[in-house]
């Protein structure tokens, strides 16, 4: 894309459209709230590496975030430069790494396409799709009452949610205080990378409290939590067997089903205070 299509600015998170609205017995003219969906293109030192379908909010987090949780850099320190700029057809997200991290890159350099709601689009091997995540350490612990505020802090976050009821949210809750961050996205995985860039940017340990996430847990947002250092996530919506492996195999302590005053823990226990007895059929 060349310079002369640059529009004037990313897109709005959300715009209201016409809709025609059945209602009873009759029919109206109506509007509806509707998130923004917008590719944007993820540049590393002039090459591009991917290419996601994202609400065109929290940009410089989400870069951040995606090039931490994908392995790309290790700190922010190792971005010399980050530009978002918005294009005719989408925005770029321009990443120009350090010297020693570029030379890294250049050698596991891969490209990708991920439509909404894909994390593994691209992935050129199954080693690469199944690749290990890192040992997770803390051994902060966690009562039932922590993780039912969590997750009503995070319901009460969600603003573009109340106005679409179409994006995910991620955030990331601490004693005393409270939900610390709170990201949302069309993609799973995007929110995911939002919150990690802010986290970072803001150098907020994700060991001291819960990654809360509205969405099933799948292996790649387990990859993404163990990247981000994030001892327990807890999420709404159930998990994969893939996602349970990988999450007991690399320290984390997955809670999900997470609804009201229920939930369920599937892996490393050990961190959650005053649980009811557990029996294995």
């Amino acid at each position: 894309m060349s310079e002369d299509l640059l529009s004037d600015a990313p897109p709005p998170a959300a715009v209201r459209v016409p809709c025609l609205a059945q209602r009873g017995d009759g029919a109206l003219a109506s509007f509806r709230t509707v998130p923004e969906e917008t590719a944007i293109a993820f540049t590393v030192n002039g090459s591009t590496h991917a290419v996601m379908m994202a609400t065109p909010a929290d940009l410089e987090d989400f870069a951040i975030g995606f090039a931490l949780t994908e392995g790309l850099i290790e700190a922010p320190s190792d971005i010399l430069s980050l530009d978002v700029v918005a294009m005719t057809l989408g925005v770029e997200a321009r990443l120009w790494l350090r010297e020693d991290r570029a030379k890294a890159y250049s050698a596991r350099r891969r490209s990708m396409a991920g439509p909404t709601g894909c994390g593994l689009c691209g992935i050129e091997s199954l080693e690469e799709a199944m690749r290990p995540a890192p040992v997770v350490a803390g051994a902060r612990r966690f009562d039932k009452a922590s993780i039912i505020e969590a997750m009503e802090s995070l319901a009460a976050g969600q603003r573009l949610h109340r106005e679409t009821h179409a994006v995910h949210a991620a955030g990331f809750w601490a004693p005393s205080k409270g939900l610390v961050a709170l990201r949302e996205d069309v993609g799973r995985h995007n929110a995911l990378d939002k919150l990690a860039g802010a986290l970072t940017v803001g150098g907020v340990s994700a060991a001291q409290g819960l990654v809360v996430l509205t969405s099933r847990v799948s292996v790649e947002l387990i990859q993404k939590a163990a990247r981000l250092g994030a001892p327990v996530v807890v999420a709404i919506s159930a998990p994969t067997a893939a996602g349970v492996r990988l999450a007991e195999a690399c320290g984390i302590t997955l809670i999900a089903v997470a609804r009201q005053h229920d939930f369920e823990v599937f892996t490393h226990l050990e961190r959650i205070i005053d649980r009811a007895a557990h029996h294995v059929a």
